[in-house]
């Protein structure tokens, strides 16, 4: 609820500071005292479109700071932790800054947001109705929203939502898939020409790297078998290294006795020397043999690189992607022969998960029925006491099973509040039918029955009482009573009928301000004397008689009963 609301600079209003209860809050004055000038402050706390006229002739800016005591389970806490808003306790304070240039700034708790933000918030925790506001039960956009809620159709909400996912998943999968058939129908020629083409090649991974290495060897085989031989001869032919050593070894066997282990060492290493010419005499006649100087080979391994290197130019792959591509193509292949199986079981499930959705729409749409036969009942009761005996409201609840485009997660229904002023007459939507004051009544009948519905905890009402008078204005002055049970009510009003209803009594005046001939709206809380005299003004006028006192007595008596 709204706690306080601290004004600086707006219009007639230099500075005020007002406190604010639970309950029915009544504000009163003359004409032109300046009680719409309040409402426009706090608009600009709420995020509402800021004009220059609200600064205070002669001031650079004029500022607006609201603060509110939220409930804990308010959704407004969720939407300030998206935005990374700080939270202090339950306190919110919304802040807004205009200067006089038409710049403006906002604030939640003194972090500057945009003002669109502010307006989100806002309209989460007050609702402003005037005679010609356009307002959230006016739009049909909330109405659905607003039967819902009063009806507790939470968990047929919830079900109707999956069912229409499940649905909308299988109907895109179902699309998906009917799309690839097509269009791999429509390349099936060129699919069968590149999976034969693949298939004759028959690629395989590593298969570019290892036939390069291969070609890379025959290329150069006579130069390395030749080298090899010679390398060989040098080893073990005629006087070579591998005799050398065995002499060697031979000459100092005789004398290794007689060295007393000084040629140990040395005969190891000769010993090793012969085993690593004889391994290595081995390693070259390998080598040698392993050498392929065919020429047929090397032109079939050329011949076989050139094609796999000209088939990945052409599908723009690696040589190394080809084995992959061509499993791919024989899938694609594959799936316009058992493709149409595919569709089938796919269509089956969609239409499964669109009966599902459709009867879990169905049971929604019953329940919003026969909510709104209670909603219009209930509303049928608040209209007779507040002189609409002879209107009728409706809430239509319009079935669009055989729209597909009007399918979503709420149902597939349509809800609407419209009115009837007159007999005989069909009801149409509310803000063409209804006159300003009559509107403003439907809106006090709307709200007593919803209030436990919709979640704003701050009702404003601007002269919803406007051209009515008498038994009409003390009706009107009971329900606003009644709804400020379950949620604050904030009300502008010149019925001393209404007035006399309120838990809290704030007058509002215009004088002097003590600065020149500057003037400035003034804001005063009554006791209960100052409001028996107040109500006596609304009654009498200016010149507040005996009789008048007694009325208002009266009326403060019968309010309190």
């Amino acid at each position: 609820m709204l706690a306080r609301l601290s004004i600086r600079d707006v219009v007639l209003i230099d500075r005020l500071d007002l406190e604010f209860g639970h309950g029915l809050s009544v504000l009163t004055g003359e004409t032109g005292a300046g009680k719409s000038i309040l409402l426009d402050a706090l608009g600009l706390a709420l995020g509402r479109r800021a004009e220059t006229r609200l600064v205070r002739q002669g001031c650079d800016q004029a500022s607006v700071t609201a603060e509110f005591d939220i409930a804990p389970d308010s959704p407004v806490w969720a939407k300030l932790e998206e935005h990374a808003i700080a939270l202090d306790g339950n306190e919110l304070l919304l802040r807004r800054v205009l200067g006089s240039d038409g710049r403006s700034r906002a604030f939640i708790n003194d972090q500057s947001i945009s003002v669109g933000l502010l307006g989100e918030i806002g309209s989460e925790i007050v609702e402003i109705h005037g005679q010609f506001d356009n307002q959230k039960l006016m739009s049909p956009s909330s109405h659905m929203g607003l039967l819902d809620a009063l009806g507790g159709h939470e968990k047929l909400l919830l079900d109707a939502g999956a069912a229409f996912n499940k649905w909308r998943e299988a109907n895109a999968e179902l699309k998906r898939a009917t799309e690839a058939l097509e269009a791999a129908k429509r390349d099936e020629e060129y699919l069968t020409h590149a999976v034969d083409e693949l298939n004759a090649i028959s690629p395989e991974p590593g298969e570019e790297s290892r036939l390069a290495k291969e070609r890379a060897l025959m290329m150069h085989g006579e130069k390395l078998v030749e080298a090899m031989n010679k390398a060989s001869g040098i080893i073990g032919s005629g006087a070579g290294v591998e005799r050398k050593v065995r002499d060697a070894i031979r000459t100092l066997e005789t004398v290794q006795e007689k060295a007393d282990g000084l040629l140990d060492e040395t005969m190891k290493a000769l010993d090793s020397a012969s085993e690593h010419l004889a391994e290595a005499t081995t390693q070259l006649e390998r080598a040698a043999a392993r050498v392929d100087l065919d020429p047929n080979q090397l032109e079939q391994a050329e011949e076989r690189l050139f094609k796999l290197r000209a088939l990945a130019r052409k599908h723009n792959v690696d040589v190394d992607g080809l084995a992959q591509l061509s499993q791919q193509l024989t899938s694609q292949l594959a799936a316009i022969t058992d493709g149409g199986k595919h569709i089938e079981s796919l269509n089956r499930a969609e239409m499964e998960a669109k009966a599902a959705y459709a009867r879990a729409a169905e049971k929604i749409s019953a329940a919003r029925k026969k909510a709104a036969k209670n909603l219009d009942s209930s509303v049928a009761g608040e209209l007779e006491p507040l002189k609409l005996g002879n209107a009728r409201f409706v809430t239509k609840v319009e079935c669009m099973i055989d729209d597909e485009s009007a399918w979503g997660v709420s149902g597939f229904d349509r809800v609407a509040f419209e009115v009837a002023t007159n007999p005989g007459t069909q009801p149409g939507p509310l803000n063409r039918i209804a006159s300003g004051g009559e509107l403003a009544r439907f809106m006090l009948a709307l709200k007593v029955v919803l209030a436990k519905a919709d979640p704003v905890p701050t009702l404003v009402f601007d002269e919803v009482d406007a051209g009515i008078g008498g038994a009409v204005a003390d009706a009107v002055g009971q329900r606003l009573s009644v709804l400020s049970k379950d949620v604050q009510v904030l009300v502008v009003t010149h019925s001393p009928q209404v007035a006399a209803r309120g838990a809290g009594h704030l007058r509002i005046s215009k004088g002097g301000s003590g600065d020149g001939d500057r003037v400035s709206t003034k804001v005063e809380v009554l006791n209960a004397q100052s409001r028996t005299d107040e109500i006596a003004r609304m009654l009498a006028g200016e010149r507040i008689t005996v009789e008048a006192r007694a009325a208002a007595e009266s009326l403060l008596k019968g309010a309190a009963e």
